[in-house]
């Protein structure tokens, strides 16, 4: 073989190695972008449940929490913000001021001793605590999508790739600050 075919073929071989980075890398992006996609979709699903059972909740606690009607309509604005929402940006914004408006929420029934008296606010809110509890799984599935995407599209040689595909990184789901403080705990 002639130093020019030697030269070829290692040439060949370079751009058949180049093009299997460039397609391994995009490959890879692709997942990474579809599991951000999915996980947000498990969540806008089980979000959605919450929603159904918040219409619920809301018409049971108006009856005794005629003075909360303020805190009753910004939820009911914000379940209906959600469900009209499109983009995912403004999704996890309205999710975040949700969770946070929910404690408060729970805050004020605290208040209200007849209405945890009342069946029908009981089995609601059994229902609610059960799929708050699938959210904050699933949060966290979020989560990890979404840092697993920001670190791949943040990596070299990824980067480049990520770059020309127009990727940026993606918003995390938020824990509201009155859910990360210590709990009190009485025992008098």
């Amino acid at each position: 073989m002639s130093a020019g075919m030697i030269a070829l073929l290692v040439g060949i071989l370079i751009l058949l190695g180049a093009v299997g980075i460039v397609v391994g890398i995009y490959n890879s992006l692709i997942t990474v972008r579809n599991n951000v996609q999915k996980a947000w979709k498990n969540i806008d699903v089980v979000l959605q449940q919450r929603n159904d059972e918040l219409v619920k909740l809301i018409d049971t606690c108006k009856a005794y929490m005629k003075h909360e009607v303020d805190l009753l309509n910004k939820l009911t604005e914000l379940r209906t913000g959600y469900t009209m929402a499109r983009e995912l940006e403004k999704k996890i914004s309205i999710e975040n001021e949700l969770t946070g408006l929910l404690s408060k929420l729970k805050m004020v029934w605290e208040q209200y001793p007849d209405l945890k008296a009342v069946q029908s606010f009981l089995q609601v809110q059994e229902r609610v605590s059960a799929v708050e509890s699938k959210i904050a799984d699933y949060r966290e599935m979020f989560n990890d999508s979404v840092n697993i995407f920001n670190i791949q599209i943040e990596r070299f040689p990824d980067l480049i790739l990520a770059k020309m595909m127009s990727y940026q990184r993606q918003a995390f789901l938020e824990v509201p600050e009155e859910k990360k403080r210590d709990v009190k705990m009485n025992f008098s």
